[in-house]
């Protein structure tokens, strides 16, 4: 699509170069950010393996790119994850920097190493579960342990509709946490016959 034809000018001068914006189809860019991954991986030198999406996601608000998920398999996929899978947000920033200079526009990619994101995310929706039954059951607040904004973000939707408690983050850079609290009103439960509250 043609957004701006330039201009001619006189002689060279007063000139415009127009500007064409490029839509790629669905198909085109999920060929494009497998393509890119796999470039990464071979620079980096992991033998690995990228699965195509498996389910669209939908974009998020302010966002205009397709938001793709990939998932990598193989023999060195584990050297991705990193701690509390810092490795894996890197490469997935870069990958996602990469493809929306490449289109010119912002594009969402999720990437995965055998499912270790997913395994993570359940894993701190039970967390989120469990601390929030303990601060409902003694009225005292609870702050979980720093994390990145993405895995914050997990707890604050696990514990947006409960009853009893609310969230909050606290802290600055990578020492922001998210703090679980009593609702204001709100008293403490007894906790059930045969269970410890520590």
């Amino acid at each position: 699509m043609v957004v701006d034809k330039g201009r001619t000018g006189i002689l060279g001068l007063g000139s415009g170069e127009a500007k064409v914006r490029v839509d790629l189809r669905s198909g085109d860019l999920v060929d494009l950010a497998k393509a890119t991954i796999e470039n990464i991986l071979r620079i980096m030198g992991v033998s690995a393996t990228v699965g195509l999406p498996e389910t669209p996601v939908r974009a998020g608000a302010g966002e205009t790119g397709d938001n793709l998920t990939f998932n990598i398999d193989g023999e060195d996929a584990g050297l991705l994850i990193g701690r509390r899978g810092e490795t894996l947000s890197s490469l997935q920033f870069l990958v996602n920097f990469i493809l929306s200079r490449k289109v010119q526009n912002r594009v969402q990619t999720n990437i995965d190493v055998e499912g270790y994101r997913e395994r993570r995310y359940e894993s701190l929706r039970a967390l989120a579960n469990r601390m929030a039954e303990r601060v409902a059951n003694t009225g005292r607040p609870f702050t979980l342990e720093p994390m990145p904004a993405r895995e914050r973000r997990i707890i604050h939707m696990e514990l947006t509709n409960h009853s009893r408690v609310t969230t909050e983050s606290s802290g600055e850079g990578d020492d922001r946490k998210v703090n679980i609290l009593p609702k204001r009103g709100g008293r403490p439960g007894r906790p059930p016959a045969g269970r410890f509250v520590n």
